[in-house]
């Protein structure tokens, strides 16, 4: 090693971590409600915009983000599908992530956006690593359940199941090999590339096709998984850090998972000696992760200096330097039955006229309720609700969870090639949710119509002045401040259905409950919501791939903090309504 480059940073591999990612998934979603678009060029359109396409449009050269017009001229036959309602992928989304989480121990089962889901399946893999018999791989057991030995499947153990990355896929070794050395590492990829093949396979049943990645953190199973799509998995097999690096070397940046737009452009303004661009937006950059890595006198230190600055993420320059080196220790998140807010947003070139605004506020509403059925209401059954019949729910329905809050964000129109960022002059208010938008016998449309005029109105004269001339460039209604809720009259079991209690006890707690060596359970209570930093994540620190759609549809927790309407200062969201509270009692 050349001891005058900076020592790189250490790599745990104690972890399995399984990346799946949806072959692209709104477009199999739009399939599978109608059959005969499967063989056809096909692309899911919002507004002028092809927010993604199948792969039959891609091979004709269609790609996504173009307009529609230029998506057209390459590809008259084209057919568009509308994606402006997003309750059919969500439904979807929502039960495949079910699917896989269904099959973890431990719980740690995340999403990214609508089509990616990482799965640490450490103890899994684990467990049954210690039931293979070393002298008979081929013969293995893979035990799905620890307290039903009958329930899983058959598997070879002597080879990788899929494809690999990096070594041969057949397992070589005695039993005099330590487990923790090369050998025993092998067998652990082994045995996890038939858990991601049997998951892989339930997905299809369902009717959805997927890629998957092995590997032994969240960023490397992500990137290796990009390896042999579609409908396919690769495992990351290597062993030295060596080989490590050059995998991450050949990646652009801005594929690499974390390392946004901003990021991408300091870096390549810095290694190539040349001034930022303010209107840096190529996803394409010609500046490799190889090619920063090794430049000239590159440290964690000196990334911290290009990086850094005001509302920059303490610890960039470390971070960014992991990830160069294919080194990510975050975990993978612990799943929750609902998400921690909802929001709607869209973006408008300068709305002034006071009837279009109500009408947009009243769309949105519409959206919002809509998706608050979709990731809020389950059957007695437990089942998500159907979106076929989306116009109203009745009593058979029941809430998972009451958000308490609603929030309205606002921000005037600028051209995108001003330069200012995305977050430029937003401003937003809050107040508590009304509990009527919670009736399962009024049509949704009605009820948005009346969280309009009752609630939102107010709230937009609030943040915009009358007196001065409207140039609305975007809408955001968030509702936040999730409440778990345990029956459907909102009281702790109040109104549930005892016998379908007890049909889905079972299937319910098998989910929370961790065996030790002993046998006996051990409870382990999961929060809906965990308690942290405020997240700081803006849009261009989504990562976008030429398989992924994460980017055609962005997630939620854009804005933590909130500037407070009396006197400008940035509040944290779950604290604004206390501090507008101050202001009220503040002595005229």
């Amino acid at each position: 090693m050349d001891l005058s480059r900076p020592r790189p940073p250490r790599r745990k591999d104690d972890r399995i971590i399984l990346h799946f990612d949806y072959d692209c998934f709104y477009a199999q979603v739009a399939t599978a409600r109608q059959p005969h678009l499967a063989s056809l060029p096909l692309g899911i359109k919002q507004k002028s915009i092809l927010a993604t396409c199948n792969y039959v449009a891609r091979r004709l050269g269609v790609t996504k983000l173009m307009s529609i017009s230029d998506a057209k001229k390459i590809c008259p036959d084209l057919v568009l599908v509308d994606g402006e309602d997003l309750s059919p992928f969500r439904d979807v989304s929502k039960k495949l992530y079910g699917l896989l989480r269904g099959h973890s121990w431990n719980g740690r089962v995340e999403r990214l956006g609508l089509d990616e889901v990482w799965m640490d399946v450490s103890d899994v893999v684990e467990y049954n690593v210690g039931l293979v018999n070393r002298n008979d791989l081929g013969s293995s057991w893979f035990c799905l359940r620890r307290d039903d030995p009958e329930e899983g499947f058959a598997f070879d153990a002597g080879r990788v199941a899929g494809c690999v990355y990096g070594s041969e896929g057949e397992v070589r070794g005695t039993d005099d090999d330590d487990d923790g050395g090369r050998y025993g590492q092998r067998l652990r990829y082994v045995v996890a590339s038939h858990l991601a093949r049997y998951l892989r396979m339930k997905i299809e049943e369902e009717g959805y096709t997927s890629a998957c990645g092995i590997a032994s953190n969240k960023t490397l199973a992500k990137l290796v998984g990009n390896c042999n799509k579609p409908r396919n998995q690769t495992t990351l097999l290597v062993h030295e850090e060596e080989e490590i690096w050059a995998f991450m070397d050949g990646h652009n940046l801005r594929k690499i998972p974390g390392v946004g737009n901003r990021i991408t452009s300091l870096l390549e303004a810095h290694v190539t000696r040349s001034e930022v661009d303010p209107n840096f937006r190529s996803f394409e950059a010609a500046v490799t992760a190889g090619t920063v890595r090794k430049f000239e006198g590159m440290s964690a230190p000196i990334l911290e200096r290009v990086l850094g600055g005001s509302g920059a993420e303490r610890g960039i320059g470390e971070k960014v330097w992991g990830l160069l080196h294919g080194v990510d220790n975050t975990p993978v998140k612990i799943g929750a039955d609902v998400p921690t807010q909802i929001s709607i947003e869209d973006t408008y070139q300068g709305l002034n006229e006071w009837g279009e605004i109500e009408r947009q506020l009243r769309l949105l509403a519409a959206s919002l309720l809509r998706r608050m059925h979709v990731d809020l209401l389950e059957d007695d059954d437990g089942q998500p609700p159907s979106t076929i019949n989306q116009g109203k729910t009745d009593k058979s329905k029941r809430w998972l969870a009451h958000p308490k809050t609603i929030r309205l964000t606002t921000r005037p129109y600028y051209r995108a090639d001003s330069g200012k960022p995305y977050n430029y002059a937003r401003v937003s208010r809050s107040q508590p949710l009304p509990g009527f938008v919670f009736g399962l016998t009024t049509p949704r449309e009605a009820l948005a119509d009346r969280l309009v005029d009752e609630v939102l109105l107010s709230m937009f004269r609030k943040l915009n002045s009358a007196s001065e001339e409207w140039n609305v460039g975007l809408l955001n209604i968030c509702v936040a401040n999730m409440v778990a809720v345990g029956g459907k009259n909102g009281g702790i079991g109040g109104g549930r259905d005892i016998g379908a209690m007890f049909r889905r006890q079972e299937d319910v707690l098998k989910e929370f409950r961790v065996y030790g060596e002993n046998g006996v359970d051990n409870q382990v209570r999961m929060e809906v919501e965990e308690v942290g930093e405020i997240p700081q994540v803006t849009v261009e620190e989504v990562e976008k791939d030429e398989d992924s759609d994460a980017e055609a549809w962005e997630e939620d927790d854009r804005d933590g903090l909130e500037s407070c309407s009396q006197c400008g200062h940035l509040i944290p969201s779950f604290a604004l309504i206390a501090h507008e509270r101050y202001h009220d009692l503040e002595p005229g």
